[in-house]
């Protein structure tokens, strides 16, 4: 006999337990904190899950966002699956997976788009939601290549990088946290214009928001020559995980090593204790095309692949 799940959608009453089962997750993070996810409410239309046992227990919950007759989990997010903790096993995920697809029947939907949690952002193993997509003929159709250094067996910096951290130091280049969102910002949008044509996904006021909200969890450390900010480096602090969310190097500071030197001091002494940090994605054109010149600045620091997987189900 199998699990019995009921699933509601998410309302704002449910707020407090949606956050609580976030931070006693086994893959979850702050991402899908309702303060965090809700930044963004007016470009989405929410169409978040929660999914509860005979018991009335809250087993599992989807981030997510209804795009005419498809949802995705979720449209203003890298990654976002069915969350769960420790009490759900590969069978119970099979049952909610049956539920899920039922209910976006229900509703009409045609097409479920899913973005699992890499396991690099994983508290134990939590890949039940990848079987239950197996099991449900799921497609896989865009693979994103990302780079993570594996913290406690890193691997030793490319000499080039090692030339420039010490340029960087005779220069006299000092690395500290700061709250001037402003002055990154402003480094990012002119490197973004130069090289690709576009802003950042944020605005420094939209960060500096989030920060506010999530002081632990969103912080910037940067290089000065003096008090001028040459470089920086934004990182969501996870609990066993670090991601760089962005990272700008001005023209001054590219000539003297300053980006370099912020991220030698969060690899090796901000964060060394972690299991990962994660440098993001180097693909374009949903994955097919590899940046090779942007990959291999993060190799270059150790980096090495992990994917970021887009799967569809058809309903």
């Amino acid at each position: 006999m199998g699990l019995t799940i009921k699933v509601i959608r998410y309302e704002p009453q449910f707020k407090q337990e949606w956050d609580n089962f976030i931070a006693n997750s086994k893959n979850g993070n702050f991402l899908f904190n309702r303060s965090y996810m809700e930044y963004h409410a007016d470009r989405f239309v929410d169409y978040s899950l929660m999914f509860f046992d005979e018991c009335e227990r809250l087993a599992g919950v989807l981030p997510a966002s209804i795009h005419n007759d498809t949802v995705i989990s979720h449209g203003g997010l890298t990654y976002g699956g069915v969350i769960s903790d420790s009490v759900m096993t590969t069978a119970d995920m099979l049952h909610l997976f049956d539920s899920l697809l039922n209910h976006l029947r229900g509703d009409g939907l045609k097409r479920l788009v899913y973005k699992p949690v890499p396991h690099i952002f994983h508290a134990m193993p939590a890949e039940e939601d990848l079987y239950a997509l197996f099991v449900n003929n799921a497609r896989l159709f865009r693979r994103d290549a990302s780079s993570a250094i594996y913290l406690s067996g890193r691997l030793n910096f490319s000499e080039g990088k090692k030339s420039c951290i010490k340029k960087a130091i005779k220069n006299k280049l000092i690395v500290k946290e700061s709250r001037d969102f402003a002055a990154f910002f402003e480094i990012g949008c002119k490197v973004m214009h130069e090289k690709y044509n576009r802003l950042p996904v944020h605005t420094a006021t939209e960060m500096e928001l989030l920060a506010n909200r999530l002081p632990k969890n969103i912080r910037l450390h940067a290089s000065f020559a003096d008090s001028r900010m040459l470089a920086g480096v934004i990182t969501y602090v996870f609990p066993t995980s670090v991601h760089i969310q962005y990272m700008y190097n001005s023209d001054e500071g590219m000539a003297i090593g300053a980006l370099d030197i912020v991220l030698d001091h969060l690899i090796n002494e901000i964060y060394k204790d972690y299991r990962f940090i994660s440098f993001g994605i180097s693909t374009e054109n949903e994955g097919k095309y590899l940046n090779e010149g942007l990959i291999h600045q993060k190799e270059m620091f150790g980096g090495r692949t992990v994917v970021h997987d887009f799967y569809e189900v058809m309903l």
